[in-house]
């Protein structure tokens, strides 16, 4: 008898073994997708594993339904990494499997199908049971894989919806995003012909006879003396009084040169973009030191100031790769990071990138992940965010974790829970191949292997150009405040500062790390405060759409009139968010164009492009948002990046919260003065002699890792210790009182001291479940893996216990 173990994508801990026909033991390579039957009545697309002649022991084996490839889609390498984060992280290979897929390989019997709109399709070339899967979805707009079972009237219907998929008839569970194409904006400028006076005279002369003509011209010089940015058609058309056609005549005669700007930067210099650009001696420096570690270690940290070119210095690298028939993995933690990044990398490689991340309709996944599996040109350089670590890569020669110290990185949920920047250094050490990561701000974990000699390590230390760093002042609000120097939650030294860039014709980033309008609103009689049902949380209210919103479970409400605890109607505001100061630099500054990026307005496929496109085209000028901001995006015309209040991220209750307001304060700072002048950075703050705003001012990471790693050696934290956090969730509060007081007195039994908790966390209560956290801390000493053999031991226990099964554990190793 032959068998086959299949990986089920659902999270239970063993594989499942069915049997198959001789021929098809020939024929099934493990990476296949089989559908099985599964419980009583479901059918399960799932991955063969291992083919082999061990019938199992526990239960008669059932017979596959079919088999849905001709070849493996997931390789051998592949299934080595599955195994390796099943491992580690403490999941099952089916939570590894949902992960990796795209949806559209796993079908399942509870799979929604509905009709491709965007694609007109030839009846003609759908085969019988084919049509009548289409024809009924004329009448209703999805079918689950069930109905369509009852419809064709046979058990096993998913070849006929894979071909289906396969002709772009029908979309398998997907949400449909905006299409958003890049604006092109007209521009002129004079003809560089007329750059010397004696030719401007001469040419004004001689449009005396067309003095429309002459009035644009003139026009152009008044704007452009006044803003100094690139002049728009539209702009000048409408403060010239002439029509398009006129303006047209001046660019026949080639008195004005007209040039188009998209949302790629390289274009705009008027650069060539097909080459990569040359190296300074600093990056050509910093590029042969990398060559030499990758000599003798597998990773090497590139701390690199930011705007010192790293970009640049990957490519390079890159090119060396693929200059070998190598494959490239580019990770970055922020989709919105990805949209600048494809036009830079498409300008130099050109249909060899693909990019892959959650935005991405169903087609684009599977499209990209073909692509990778069959090693294609079109798939040389993979651009995406942590979920590409995932993608079937056969010949993989580089990886680049760029911002490596970003928690974007760590997936919190579902599981599996894994690191990309961690798992990246396993999957190329199974590919051999190099791992490069990149951050101004290394996280602790990454320089503490340098420091070991784990990691190779390169430093840039120079901006590129040579532009000098942005220039740090700290401003004391609890001064100015006893001063009444503040409007609204603007200083006045910040207000000071905007309107001299403004004049100057620069842009302006205010950092805000609350979305909305206030956290809090609150009674101004009796002090009570609207919360979220299902969350121990105050609601935020969000002003564009008049509500109060739970930004742990979604909840919302309209916002009330009068207090629901005594009926008053005076409510009052309590702390700020983006949408606040959006609205006060509104007020402050009625002239100027401002603009927000945040979780609420980048929700589309191209949500980001459309703000980062209208800030590179400077029709934003001051642009207010969240942490999204921070993570390495390259605006040129930025010149002051104020922070509205520091206060907040260092009085988290986390270990790494120092760390952390650390990175995000340099990193938005490095938004400042990229090009020739310095830029300047204003922190707001109500602790101005703080030991880290001080580290920040004066751009000393070196300080702040000797002072942090002294307190993570104090206390016992990661790199020191490693650490796997164990949350209980119930919405019965008792039973997770008991449940975990029992875990955390078994994991003592083990580990004595080095267990923390059990503790609820700052919000114990989210989506009406109760969570009570418990930490175990690994000294350097310990056997990691035995010690999640002891973890898993208690936890089989733990649900063996009857009272507790309703009880959800997760674990969660490397919590950071």
């Amino acid at each position: 008898m032959h068998y086959i173990d299949v990986i089920i994508p659902i999270p239970l801990q063993k594989l499942f073994t069915y049997s198959i026909t001789a021929s098809e033991f020939d024929f099934i390579k493990p990476g296949m997708r089989v559908a099985v039957p599964f419980g009583k009545s479901k059918i399960y697309t799932g991955i063969v594993y291992r083919v082999h002649n061990d019938a199992p022991t526990a239960y008669d084996a059932k017979d596959i339904q079919q088999i849905l490839d001709e070849t493996p889609v997931v390789n051998q390498k592949q299934l080595k990494l599955w195994d390796w984060i099943s491992s580690y992280y403490l999941c099952t290979l089916g939570d590894v499997m949902r992960a990796s897929l795209p949806n559209a390989f796993i079908l399942e019997s509870e799979t929604m199908v509905s009709k491709n709109m965007s694609k007109t399709i030839d009846e003609s070339i759908l085969k019988d049971d084919e049509f009548l899967v289409f024809e009924a979805l004329s009448h209703q707009s999805s079918l689950k894989v069930q109905d369509i079972s009852n419809i064709l009237n046979k058990k096993n219907v998913l070849p006929v919806i894979k071909r289906l998929i396969e002709k772009e008839a029908i979309i398998v569970e997907e949400e449909v995003y905006e299409k958003y194409k890049p604006k092109l904006v007209r521009y002129v400028k004079m003809h560089s012909f007329y750059s010397t006076e004696k030719e401007l005279h001469q040419l004004l002369n001689d449009l005396s006879r067309a003095p429309k003509q002459r009035d644009v011209v003139m026009t152009l010089f008044s704007i452009s003396a006044k803003t100094k940015k690139p002049i728009k058609v539209s702009d000048l058309s409408a403060e010239s009084g002439a029509s398009s056609s006129i303006i047209k005549s001046l660019i026949d005669k080639e008195i004005l040169e007209e040039y188009y700007i998209q949302i790629d930067r390289v274009q705009y210099s008027g650069e060539e973009n097909e080459d990569s650009k040359a190296l300074n001696n600093h990056q050509e420096q910093a590029l042969a030191e990398i060559q030499t570690t990758f000599k003798d270690h597998q990773v090497t940290l590139l701390h690199g100031v930011t705007s010192s070119g790293k970009t640049e210095v990957y490519v390079k690298l890159i090119e060396d790769v693929l200059k070998l028939g190598k494959q490239v993995l580019y990770l970055l933690p922020e989709i919105a990071l990805t949209t600048q990044l494809v036009t830079r990398l498409q300008n130099y490689f050109g249909d060899q990138v693909a990019v892959f991340h959650s935005k991405y309709s169903a087609h684009e996944r599977v499209e990209v992940w073909n692509q990778v599996l069959l090693n294609s040109a079109k798939a040389k350089v993979v651009l995406g965010a942590r979920s590409s670590i995932f993608l079937p890569f056969d010949n993989l020669g580089l990886i680049i974790v760029d911002e490596e110290h970003e928690q974007s990185f760590k997936q919190f949920d579902p599981a599996p829970r894994y690191h990309a920047r961690d798992t990246a250094v396993v999957s190329a050490h199974i590919h051999q191949a190099k791992v490069l990561l990149g951050s101004a701000t290394p996280s602790l974990e990454s320089y503490f292997n340098a420091q070991q000699n784990k990691y190779g390590f390169v430093e840039l230390m120079h901006r590129f150009n040579d532009v000098l760093m942005p220039e740090v002042e700290l401003v004391d609000i609890k001064e100015k405040q006893k001063k009444k120097r503040m409007k609204g939650h603007f200083s006045d030294s910040l207000i000071a500062e905007m309107t001299q860039t403004l004049a100057d014709g620069h842009q302006i980033i205010l950092f805000q790390n609350r979305r909305g309008f206030s956290p809090i609103v609150e009674c101004s009689t009796c002090g009570n405060s609207p919360q979220c049902p299902n969350c121990d949380v105050s609601l935020t209210y969000h002003q564009y759409r008049d509500q109060l919103r739970c930004h742990y479970c979604g909840y919302s409400i309209v916002m009330l009139r009068k207090c629901d605890a005594c009926g008053s109607p005076e409510l009052d505001n309590k702390g700020f968010g983006t949408e606040q100061i959006e609205a006060e630099v509104k007020l402050l500054f009625p002239e100027n164009k401002v603009g927000r990026m945040d979780l609420d307005t980048t929700r589309g496929k191209y949500g980001y492009e459309k703000i980062i496109t209208a800030l590179e085209q400077q029709e934003i000028e001051i642009l207010v948002g969240t942490q999204m901001l921070t993570k390495g995006l390259d605006f040129r015309n930025v010149k002051l990046v104020g922070i509205m209040n520091a206060d907040n991220m260092l009085n988290f209750p986390d270990f790494r919260a120092h760390e952390r307001s650390f990175q995000l304060m340099l990193q938005v700072s490095g938004r400042a003065g990229r090009t020739e002048e310095r830029g300047k950075v204003l922190i707001q703050t109500y602790n101005p002699y703080h030991n880290i705003l001080q580290q920040v001012s004066t751009n000393n990471y070196s300080a702040m890792y000797k002072e942090q790693m002294d307190e993570r050696y104090n206390f016992k934290y990661p790199p020191i210790y490693k650490q796997i956090k164990l949350t209980l969730k119930h919405k019965d509060y008792n039973r997770v009182e008991i449940a975990a007081d029992w875990y955390a007195k078994s994991l003592r039994q083990v580990f004595k001291d080095n267990i923390l908790g059990p503790e609820f966390p700052p919000v114990a209560r989210i989506r009406n479940q109760y969570h009570k956290n418990i930490l175990v801390k690994i000294p350097k000493k310990q056997s990691l893996a035995k010690t999640k053999e002891a973890i898993i031991k208690i936890n089989n226990s733990f649900f063996n216990i009857k009272d507790f099964r309703s009880v959800r554990v997760i674990l969660n190793v490397d919590n950071y």
